[in-house]
């Protein structure tokens, strides 16, 4: 199975070339709950432990069901699939250049949730994304955190689903990742355990903090658990497209403003948005990403490990 890793702003995506399983035919959905519903030793075998780790976003690329997309990709962690990302869909179009297969200028890709645009600018390592419509489902939800007191959140959609905490009880520093980690864990299981979800059920899979930025430059700073336990080393482009929804809702911020956000380990993204039709924010997100190798997984039916060490 041929793959390239890359990361974007810190966090890691290894997309999957060659080698990936038949997924059949229809819509790009239908592919993707196959993918889950019928391969998760894949999932498993590519990003998991002894060949990955926790970190690492997979990005298998299919062929495309619309004639203006130059790719279609399936999003995937160590849990489960993703609906989109934005740093793998960065990391992504830097992978597709590395190829040849794009160069720079305007692109379309095909996500589960829905077409995104993409920018490859003449670096070729920075890349700006316009993600799928974004929104605020509902303002200041408060949850008893166990340990830790009542939390207030927003909860917001921006291709996954986010509980958007504004003012984090610790401070965001490298130093801090495991407590950071252990209280936005508590934090998702007080909201499963209060019925908190998305729309139509949905699991609030993703927890981010907020606090005040370290370089002067930014605008803030965050933390985001992502669903299978790690940490978001990038500022999180879907959890900024749920950032950008709040900021329009609550006046913050206007159409074309930009917003520098940081993450956890310092890197950044600049980001602003557009409104919606019918509502919510259009959000951009721009980064960069760099390809850190080009390799072949080799699976051997003796390995016992072969189909990935689950935690």
């Amino acid at each position: 199975m041929r793959v390239i890793d890359s990361h974007t702003a810190g966090e890691p995506t290894r997309t999957v070339i060659e080698g990936g399983p038949d997924l059949g035919s229809g819509s790009l959905v239908e592919r993707a709950a196959r993918l889950e519903a019928e391969h998760i030793d894949f999932c498993a075998s590519v990003v998991l432990e002894p060949r990955g780790h926790d970190a690492i976003i997979g990005a298998l690329l299919v062929p495309p069901t619309r004639d203006d997309c130059v790719a279609a990709v399936i999003y995937f962690n160590n849990l489960q699939n993703l609906g989109m990302c934005g740093h793998a869909t960065i990391g992504l179009a830097v992978t597709l250049a590395h190829l040849g297969r794009i160069d720079p200028g305007h692109h379309k890709f095909e996500t589960p949730v829905g077409v995104v645009e993409v920018l490859l600018h003449d670096d070729a390592n920075t890349v700006s994304v316009v993600n799928v419509k974004s929104y605020r489902l509902h303002k200041d939800v408060s949850v008893d955190v166990e340990g830790h007191g009542r939390f207030t959140g927003d909860v917001a959609y921006g291709g996954n689903w986010f509980f958007l905490v504004k003012d984090s009880p610790i401070e965001l520093i490298a130093e801090n990742i495991r407590p950071l980690t252990d209280l936005t864990q508590k934090i998702r299981s007080a909201l499963e355990e209060a019925g908190v979800t998305g729309t139509d059920g949905a699991w609030i899979d993703h927890i981010e903090l907020f606090g005040s930025s370290v370089d002067a430059s930014a605008n803030s700073r965050n933390f985001v658990l992502c669903p299978g336990g790690s940490y978001d080393r990038s500022p999180c482009g879907t959890g900024c497209s749920a950032k950008l929804a709040c900021l329009a809702a609550d006046g913050i911020l206007e159409p074309g403003q930009e917003w520098i956000q940081e993450s956890v380990i310092g890197s950044t993204y600049r980001i602003s948005y557009q409104p919606g039709t019918g509502g919510g924010v259009v959000p951009k997100i721009t980064g960069q990403a760099f390809v850190t190798s080009d390799a072949n997984l080799v699976f051997n039916p003796a390995d016992p490990y072969s189909k990935g060490i689950r935690p």
